[in-house]
C-alpha cells in the first residue's frame, strides 16, 4: 500500500512511518516543511502528485495551553488542515484515516447500569472546555462530512520517544531534582522508605484517562487502514488511571525512587482546561481493543533504554 503521512515529524507521526515500513508499505512521510495542511492547494497538489492509496493524518496543533490565545492558529490546522486533507483525499477517491483526542468530552464521566463511571463511548455527546478540544471537534465533523470512506481514531494521553510527553517530563523531573528543591510542578514511585535525598513531584490526582504508547497506537492505526475501517473510533491504552497513578506508575517501571505527592487540577492551574474523565472505550464489533496501558509504558521505558544505549 502506498500511505501519505501528514504531520509526518511528530511524535505519533514518527511511528506511525516505522510500523508502516515494518509493515512492508510505501510510505511517502512528510512534515509540515513538505506540506502545511493549512495550504489547501498544496493539499490538492500532493495527492495529484503522490497517488497515495490511502492517507493518515498526524498533523496538528497539540500546544492544548497555548491554544487558549491562539484560536485563530490552532483551528487552522486542526479543523481547516483537517477539512484540507479530507476533500483532497475524497477527490482522488482514497480514504483517509484522521487522529483527534478526548479533549472533545467535557469531562463528566458517563454511568454504566450500576451507577459507575465508565469509559466514553462513541455514541457519547461531545462537549469540549478548552479551544484545543473545540478545533479538534471541528476537524472531525470536517474529516467525517467529507467522505462515508474517512475515519476519525479518538486517543488520549499519548506518550512516545520522539516529543514532548509526560511519561519524559516525570522522568527528566525525578533526575534533575536537587534535595533541597521544592517538590516540582507537573502539569496533568517504588513504595519504599523516602530519605532526605528522594526527589518529590506534585501531580493531579483529580483527572482520569488512558495512557496511549505510540509504539502501540501506530499499528493499531495501520491495522485501521488495512483493513478498511471507517466512521468515528475509540482507540486508547486498555485500563484508566489518574496522571497522579501515571507518574507512580512510570517511578516503579523505572525504577526510580520519587515521591509522588497529591495535587489538584485547582491547585495546578492551567490557562486551558482539563477534563476530569476522558477514559475511552469502544463500543464498535471491529475495533481491536489496544493493550493495557502499563504494558504500553513498559514498552516505552525498554525501547527508551534501548535509544539511550545505541
Amino acid at each position: 500500500m502506498r500511505l501519505l503521512v501528514t504531520g509526518a515529524h511528530g511524535m505519533l507521526g514518527w511511528d506511525v512511518v516505522r510500523a508502516g515500513e515494518r509493515a512492508g508499505h510505501e510510505l511517502v512521510a512528510l512534515g509540515r516543511a513538505e506540506l502545511d495542511v493549512v495550504d489547501e492547494e498544496a493539499v490538492v497538489h500532493a495527492f495529484a502528485r503522490i497517488r497515495p492509496d490511502a492517507a493518515l493524518n498526524c498533523a496538528a496543533w497539540t500546544d492544548v495551553d497555548r491554544a487558549e490565545s491562539n484560536r485563530e492558529q490552532a483551528h487552522a490546522v486542526n479543523a481547516d488542515g483537517a477539512g484540507n486533507l479530507a476533500r483532497a483525499a475524497a477527490a482522488a477517491g482514497v480514504p483517509l484515516l484522521h487522529v483527534s483526542t478526548d479533549y472533545v468530552f467535557q469531562g463528566d464521566a458517563p454511568l454504566d447500569a450500576a451507577g459507575s463511571p465508565r469509559p466514553y463511548l462513541e455514541s457519547d455527546s461531545t462537549g469540549p472546555r478548552s479551544v484545543y478540544g473545540e478545533t479538534k471537534l471541528a476537524g472531525e465533523v470536517e474529516v467525517l462530512a467529507a467522505s462515508a470512506g474517512h475515519t476519525v481514531v479518538r486517543s488520549s494521553w499519548l506518550f512516545g520517544l520522539h516529543g514532548r510527553n509526560f511519561a519524559a517530563t516525570m522522568l527528566a523531573l525525578a533526575s534533575s531534582r536537587d534535595p533541597g528543591d521544592p517538590p516540582a510542578v507537573a502539569p496533568d514511585t517504588p513504595d519504599t522508605p523516602d530519605t532526605p535525598d528522594t526527589p518529590v513531584v506534585r501531580v493531579v490526582t483529580d483527572q482520569i484517562g488512558c495512557p496511549t504508547w505510540t509504539g502501540h497506537l501506530a499499528p493499531a492505526l495501520l491495522g485501521l487502514i488495512e483493513r478498511e475501517v471507517s466512521g468515528l473510533v475509540h482507540l486508547a491504552g486498555t485500563g484508566e488511571v489518574s496522571w497522579n497513578g501515571f507518574a507512580r506508575e512510570i517511578f516503579r517501571q523505572a525504577e526510580i525512587r520519587c515521591r509522588v505527592e497529591p495535587a489538584s487540577s485547582e491547585q495546578m492551574a492551567r490557562p486551558a482546561p482539563r477534563p476530569a474523565w476522558s477514559a475511552l472505550g469502544s463500543e464498535r464489533e471491529d475495533v481491536l481493543a489496544m493493550p493495557d496501558w502499563r504494558d504500553g509504558l513498559a514498552g516505552y521505558l525498554a525501547a527508551r533504554a534501548g535509544m539511550m544505549r545505541a
